[in-house]
Order: C-alpha cells, then sequence, then structure tokens
C-alpha cells in the first residue's frame, strides 16, 4: 500500500515533469519508465558484484563492462572536441554524481543507444527498448527526477509495484487516457472469481499497462506461496505464465516494467495486433484469459484474421475478441472478460450465433451484470463480466452448460457518478475488505458477496428465486429466450400490491373537498362585506 509520504513524492515527481514541459501524461510514464529501468540495471549490477565478491568468482552477469563504450567521440555540445566515455559513466550511481549538464549529455547521446542496443538481448522488458527516445527536455529535470527516484522505496516487490501502480492510476486521472485502465478492484474481482494456480498458462490479449497480469501474479504469490521455493514453479511463474499483446509501443513498454516491478522478471509482453494476426500458433495454448479489450465498433474483413471470421461472421471488435478468447483457450482453459452490454442481447445473425455456441458447445458458468458508473467519468457504458470455459462439446454430447449464474452488481464501493467517491472506508473495499460489511455496507459495495455467492452456484444459488439479487438460469431457459444473456431478461420483479380506493369514493372524497372550500370562501365573504 502506499503510504501518504510516498503518495507525496510520487505527485511531486510528476508536478516536476508538468512544470517541466512534458504534459502528455504518457509521455511523463514513459520517461520515469526509462529512468527506473535504468536505475533497475544499475542495482542488478551492484548486487551481482558484491555476491561475486562475497564468493570471490566472477559476476556471471555483467551489464556495464570494464572499458570505454566510446573513444574520441565529438562532443555533442562542441563538434570542435573529443570525448571518451565508458561503459561506467553510463551507469545510474555514477550519472548521479556528475554535474547536471554533464549527466544530461550522457543520458541523451550515450545512455539511450546503449539502451537500443541492449533491446535485441535479454529480457521481455529490454526489447521494448528498442524505441525509446530520450524526453526530458533540460538537465534541471533529469537530475529533479532522479532525485526523487532516488528517494522512492524501490527494494521491495510489493512497494515498488504498489507504487508504479499509483504512477499508472495517474494516466486515467488526466482525462483522454482513462481508457487504458480497468478500476483495480473490478480486476481483482475477475481474477478472484478464476483463482489462478501456479500451473496455469495465463494471457490478456489487449494487455495495456498488464493490469490484469499484474493481479494475476499478486494472487498466485499470495494464496501459492510454493511458487517462489520450488525451482521448477518459479521458473514457470518468471517465464512462461504470464502473456500480454498489445499494438502499441508505449503500453508494451509501461506494460513490461510493470510487471518487471511486481516481481515478473521475463513476462512474455510482445507486439500484436490480436485481432489481425492469424491465431495457429497460439491455439489452445492458454489455461487463463484475464481481459477488458477495447471495443472500437467494426473492422473491414480484410484486416481481420481469416480464423476468427471462421468462428464467427462479423466485423464487431467485440464478437471477434470472443471468438479469440474461445480460439486462445485450451480445452478446460476459462476466461473472465468485460464484454460491453450489447454482446448480451444483440439481434444479429452473429450475435445470437456466438451466444448460441458459448452456451451448447462450451460453458457458460456466469454473467455479472456491472453498473454503467463503473468506468466513469471517462465512459458511462453498460458492460458485464462474462466467466465461460472451453469444453468443445460435441454434437450429440451432454451439454457442459447446464445452469448460468447471475449477478446484478449494483454497487462497487464507489459513488456511480464522475466524483466516484469512496461509499465505504478503505478498510471496506474491495474484494477481500479487512473488515466485515454490514447489509447497509453491502448495499455500497456488492464485491464480497459476488465472490461469496460465486462458491456457492452449484449449491444454495441453484434455489434462489429470480427475484434476488443473484439466481441461476437453466441452459433450457436460455435457449427458450433465443440465446439472450441479458439478466433483465430473467430476472423477476415483484410489484408491491396497493389498494385504492373505489372510483366512486375518490369523487365523492372530492365533492366533499369542493363543498367545504365553498363553504370556507361564502364564510369570508359575509366577514368582509
Amino acid at each position: 500500500m502506499v503510504t501518504g509520504d510516498f503518495k507525496a513524492q510520487v505527485d511531486s515527481l510528476w508536478q516536476a515533469f508538468w512544470s517541466g514541459g512534458v504534459s502528455n501524461p504518457l509521455s511523463v510514464i514513459e520517461q520515469i519508465t526509462y529512468l527506473l529501468f535504468i536505475r533497475r540495471l544499475d542495482q542488478i549490477q551492484t548486487r551481482e558484484e558484491a555476491k561475486a565478491q562475497t564468493l570471490g568468482t566472477t559476476s556471471k552477469r555483467i551489464i556495464f563492462p570494464e572499458g570505454n563504450y566510446v573513444e574520441d567521440a565529438t562532443d555533442p555540445d562542441d563538434p570542435q572536441k573529443k570525448i571518451t566515455v565508458s561503459y561506467q559513466d553510463l551507469r545510474w550511481k555514477f550519472l548521479r554524481d556528475m554535474a547536471s549538464e554533464d549527466a544530461f549529455k550522457i543520458m541523451d547521446n550515450f545512455v539511450f543507444p546503449f539502451l537500443q542496443i541492449m533491446a535485441s538481448e535479454g529480457s521481455s522488458h529490454n526489447k521494448h527498448m528498442k524505441d525509446a527516445r530520450f524526453g526530458i527536455p533540460t538537465p534541471q529535470l533529469l537530475v529533479k527526477a532522479m532525485d526523487i527516484i532516488d528517494e522512492l522505496p524501490l527494494e521491495s516487490r510489493d512497494a515498488k509495484g504498489d507504487i508504479y501502480e499509483y504512477m499508472l492510476g495517474k494516466i486515467a486521472s488526466a482525462g483522454q487516457n482513462g481508457q487504458f485502465r480497468t478500476p483495480r478492484h473490478i480486476i481483482e474481482l475477475m481474477v478472484a472469481l478464476t483463482a489462478p494456480k501456479p500451473s496455469d498458462v495465463i494471457v490478456d490479449p489487449a494487455s495495456g499497462t498488464c493490469g490484469f497480469l499484474v493481479a494475476a501474479s499478486e494472487y498466485v504469490v499470495e494464496n501459492h506461496p510454493e511458487v517462489m521455493i520450488d525451482d521448477k514453479l518459479r521458473t514457470h511463474f518468471q517465464s512462461d505464465m504470464f502473456n500480454g499483446f498489445d499494438f502499441d509501443n508505449t503500453m508494451l513498454r509501461i506494460g513490461s516494467m510493470n510487471m518487471m516491478l511486481h516481481g515478473v522478471e521475463n513476462a512474455n509482453i510482445a507486439y500484436r495486433d490480436s485481432l489481425a494476426e492469424e491465431t495457429d500458433k497460439d491455439e489452445g495454448k492458454y489455461s487463463l484469459i484475464l481481459a477488458n479489450p477495447p471495443f472500437a465498433g467494426s473492422l473491414d474483413y480484410e484486416s481481420c484474421s481469416k480464423d476468427l471470421q471462421r468462428v464467427v461472421k462479423t466485423k464487431k471488435t467485440e464478437l471477434l475478441f470472443i471468438a479469440l478468447f474461445l480460439r486462445l483457450l485450451k480445452v478446460g482453459g476459462r476466461a473472465a472478460v468485460i464484454v460491453p452490454d450489447g454482446v448480451m442481447f444483440g439481434s444479429s445473425k452473429a450475435h445470437k450465433e456466438l451466444r448460441k455456441l458459448i452456451v451448447e458447445e462450451h460453458k457458460l458458468d456466469a454473467v455479472i451484470k456491472m453498473p454503467s458508473g463503473v468506468f466513469k467519468p471517462y465512459a458511462g457504458v453498460s458492460t458485464a463480466i462474462l466467466l465461460f470455459t472451453r469444453t468443445d462439446t460435441k454434437e450429440g454430447d451432454p451439454c457442459a452448460t447446464e445452469n448460468v449464474w447471475f449477478y446484478d452488481m449494483q454497487a462497487d464501493g464507489l459513488s456511480l457518478d464522475d466524483k466516484r467517491q469512496l461509499l465505504v472506508p478503505a478498510e471496506q473495499q474491495g474484494v477481500t475488505p479487512s473488515e466485515a460489511l454490514s447489509a447497509d455496507d453491502h448495499a455500497k459495495n456488492n464485491l464480497p458477496d459476488i465472490l461469496a455467492r460465486w462458491g456457492q452456484r452449484d449449491g444454495a444459488e441453484l434455489k434462489r428465486a429470480r427475484t434476488e439479487q443473484s439466481f441461476c438460469v437453466s441452459k433450457d431457459d436460455i435457449a427458450t429466450a433465443g440465446y439472450d444473456l441479458s439478466l433483465n431478461r430473467y430476472k423477476e420483479i415483484v410489484y408491491e400490491e396497493i389498494d385504492y380506493p373505489a372510483p366512486k369514493e375518490i369523487i365523492a372524497e372530492l365533492r366533499e373537498i369542493e363543498n367545504d372550500i365553498a363553504k370556507g370562501l361564502t364564510a369570508l365573504e359575509e366577514m368582509l362585506g
């Protein structure tokens, strides 16, 4: 958890960039990401050097070797001069000791080209540095940013991850870039519902800042501590477990840094247009999908993957993403994804065919209807969480979908207007609050109840009436309704019976009132006359 002091430090770092002339929030977080990466490279080498000295061996991992990076190079500030820059000059701790103008010159002309050379080597994050560009405009801003970053507590996995998450939150709060971010508590709900295991292979085909993958990694570490002890599980956790795709290079750099700062050193965060590229090599590869993909309307058939067109013939991105999820999952793999409400009840042939496909040939586990204010102030769209499992049920086999669990989420702990203010204290926020919620508090935060009732969906929930906040609907009823998956299609509303007087009694009462008024007016005239 980020404390007030550290929030103030991050806020001052952010303000330094804004007052220094870097006003685009994505540019700010990108430049901070570069600085964090450069600092981390120095920390890695320092740690390796200390280990080698303790053991009396040589370092196995040398990022900054001895010797010169460039010799007799033209001085960028004075073409008449020649300068020599050693590899050690590129290290964070030595840059910190330089004069501001010298540090700025080395950073711009030598450190960033060095990062681009590293892009072809090493971890997933390194390769996203090939397009890294130094965008800090002045030596004064560089030194101030490095000073503040040096003071941040980036030693522990939890602290540095929380601080970076807090920085990412500022992308959303800046306005136009809010679409990149799903609310943290909604992500944590979806992760808790799917309960990732150490053996899972997880993918987010529209990963953005990697919020879903980060939350999944935190869940696994917290609930399966053996993943950090067992060599085989730890290798899987660090290298193969987490996969994210995006076609925005800035998002790839930010997302991979987010994973790295949360303790996942070599997540597979890769450039890919998920809807445009063929999926043959990844079909059936993943056991869990967590995603809130962008729903941008329609695509041309020519720009869409032919693999997905074979699943459902459509140009709608929301339907194409669901088709993609089904292809990427292995049999038995599960998904928790956010979709716009139109997917639930759309009347087009493609909408109906895709809903039927999920219900009849796979296993639709749940539909959680979310209030439209969840994504405010950036969007007021109505959405739902779909949870399903790939089963590849063949014709003639028993249908895997027997009952579908529906939940009508009415509150998520925050006000549903543009301000999104806390409705319950911080201790009662989120999916697993530290303080129990009363019945009144539940009306303000449904998330703990969703998780609890999800665990009872094959038991007590089957007996709940459709007048309740959550209930189950049989597959046969869904088929009869034309595979409509909107909650309101099945929810029953009980109207309170109110007895009204007969019309004759109402008219008689009105006449009596009129007579009283007439008598009062007559008496008033007599008094005045």
